[in-house]
């Protein structure tokens, strides 16, 4: 069993390598930037940046061709475009190898509300957020199978020391709780 972490919008930490390194399970980091250590001064700079030369079609891609080149099982754990690029391949029959997912704050998941996953998908929302109702989305997905949802009392970004809305006492349970989770026995 293998982890990979699939990054936001900043890509390749310090903080997200630390968030790896708190795993017992062989843990890899897959970001847009090819592993390149963006400085990106905001989200906004950030968000245009990826939306420029990435885009979550091509992101996506990546995870998918990441995830079919491994023979072991995987986990997944996604944060924001992370997350909602593991949202948009959750159905493909490729992913054979995926025992689960844990994903944060995909709020581009609601452009996608069709999909069925294959694998046990955990999606933790927001409090809210600022272009969509997180309440209607979690309405529609509810009922999925292979989903597990959860909402939480911080808002987007709440685990990236990088955004505006970091939540130290918000990482550190969500950490807490992903390190006694089965896949990192």
């Amino acid at each position: 069993m293998q982890n990979i972490i699939v990054s936001d919008i900043f890509g390749r930490t310090e903080a997200l390598e630390e968030l790896a390194s708190k795993f017992s399970a062989p843990t890899e980091i897959l970001d847009p930037y090819s592993a390149k250590f963006m400085t990106f001064p905001n989200e906004q700079e950030a968000y245009a940046y990826f939306s420029e030369h990435i885009t979550l079609e091509h992101y996506s891609n990546y995870l998918l061709n990441r995830i079919q080149s491994t023979k072991s099982a995987i986990n997944l754990i996604g944060f924001s475009v992370g997350a909602s690029a593991i949202w948009k391949i959750s159905d493909n029959p490729d992913c054979i190898n995926v025992t689960s997912a844990y994903c944060y704050y995909g709020s581009q998941i609601r452009n996608s509300v069709n999909i069925e996953p294959s694998f046990p998908i955990s999606l933790t929302f927001p409090a809210s957020e600022s272009h969509f109702s997180v309440n209607e989305l979690i309405d529609n997905l509810i009922h999925k199978n292979n989903v597990t949802i959860r909402r939480v009392s911080y808002l987007h970004g709440f685990m990236n020391i990088h955004s505006a809305n970091y939540n130290n006492q918000g990482y550190r349970q969500e950490i807490s709780a992903l390190c006694e989770m089965p896949f990192n026995k």
